[in-house]
């Protein structure tokens, strides 16, 4: 887990938002990956724990693809309990 502090700490935090958004969506890794155009092992790479890159684009069109707000993505003590309330 990368500190707050690292610019790196913020992939970790849309990474994270992103695979507990995708399963309260009820997808798989294949089925984001199908909806935005891109490759099941890319949305597998960003969901990972390492460090990956990623663009706001992709973001944004993942966002869009959930029906969320883009801010969702990046919030910091995201949870699913949290989101299965809301």
């Amino acid at each position: 887990m990368f500190e707050r502090e690292d610019e790196n700490y913020i992939y970790e935090v849309v990474a994270r938002n992103i695979k507990t958004q995708r399963k309260l969506h009820g997808l798989t890794q294949q089925q984001l990956a199908d909806k935005i155009h891109y490759s099941t092992q890319f949305i597998s790479n960003i969901e990972s724990k390492n460090f990956q890159t990623f663009s706001l684009g992709t973001v944004w069109k993942i966002s869009l693809t959930l029906n969320l707000d883009m801010h969702v993505l990046f919030q910091e003590h995201m949870t699913e309990d949290k989101n299965k309330r809301d």
